[in-house]
């Protein structure tokens, strides 16, 4: 190695004998293995310590995720109630509702009103389809099991 000058530390090299004597570097060699065995239980008591802690992390995660589940279900469970009881009340008070649901009563009477004229719409536009005119179609209607339609082939279009 070169001269020393100010505030540089001489790099040992391991063919300089004579800084290795001069520094007595079996006792440099032993006191570093000693400084990294304690940086090296330094680094796994933190790594030690960190898993602990992320593992209780975990925990208390997968518990709050539980609980809110939990938590998800059980409201859920409130609205199928709550859908069930009004249900249930209408049905045994709609003709004489207490005045705080009459308004409630009366709509849902409606809406099963509309509910019943368009299902009666419907089952006529059902019932009232022109039958098939396909040639394959010779015994009764495909829709509605009318008789086929009586036309001449000259008015037939496909």
């Amino acid at each position: 190695m070169g001269k020393q000058s100010g505030n540089t530390i001489p790099v040992p090299c391991p063919l300089n004998l004579k800084y290795l004597r001069r520094n007595n570097t079996m006792a440099n060699y032993d006191d570093l293995k000693k400084k990294a065995k304690e940086a090296l239980d330094t680094i796994a008591d933190v790594s030690a310590e960190a898993y602990v802690l992320a593992q209780e992390k975990a925990k208390i995660l997968a518990k709050k995720a539980k609980l809110n589940a939990g938590i998800a279900n059980e409201r859920a469970t409130v609205r199928r109630l709550n859908v069930e009881i009004g249900a249930t009340y209408y049905n045994l008070h709609k003709d004489n509702p207490e005045e705080a649901l009459k308004q409630q009563c009366e709509d849902v009477t409606a809406a099963y009103e509309r509910i019943a004229a368009k299902q009666a719409e419907l089952d006529a536009l059902k019932t009232s389809a022109e039958p098939c005119c396909d040639d394959a179609c010779t015994d009764k209607d495909c829709t509605t099991g009318a008789e086929p339609c009586q036309t001449d082939s000259d008015n037939h279009e496909n």
